[in-house]
């Protein structure tokens, strides 16, 4: 019951600008691009009365497992765990004219093995 609450729509905010658009293109075109933002929006817009950090990162695994890329091909995660906690913590830590450095971070770290 005090878990999860949700404060208001920032949630529902948050979902919607991973999947906007400008001029008929994806702000966010890769997958990673959208969890990462998910990631940092959760985190940041305290949309929920507790446990907003923990549930930013439930949802960004989520997130990667359904559409198919928490796993690389040999079946590691793609993101360790004690990195996605340090990436929580940092983006909680973070000033907002940060945001995109953060969003970057968890790409590339998301991708490191990729490149």
């Amino acid at each position: 019951q005090w878990f999860a609450n949700e404060k208001d729509d920032s949630f529902k905010s948050s979902i919607g600008q991973i999947y906007q658009t400008f001029g008929g293109e994806d702000l966010y075109p890769s997958v990673e691009e959208k969890a990462a933002m998910l990631l940092y929006l959760v985190v940041k817009n305290h949309s929920f009365s507790d446990g907003n950090k923990r549930i930013a990162a439930m949802l960004f695994l989520w997130f990667m497992e359904n559409n198919g890329v928490l796993y690389s091909a040999d079946g590691r995660k793609r993101i360790a765990d004690n990195t996605l906690v340090a990436l929580t913590l940092m983006i909680a830590e973070s000033r907002t004219e940060e945001k995109d450095v953060m969003v970057k971070v968890v790409v590339n770290l998301i991708n490191k093995d990729n490149q």
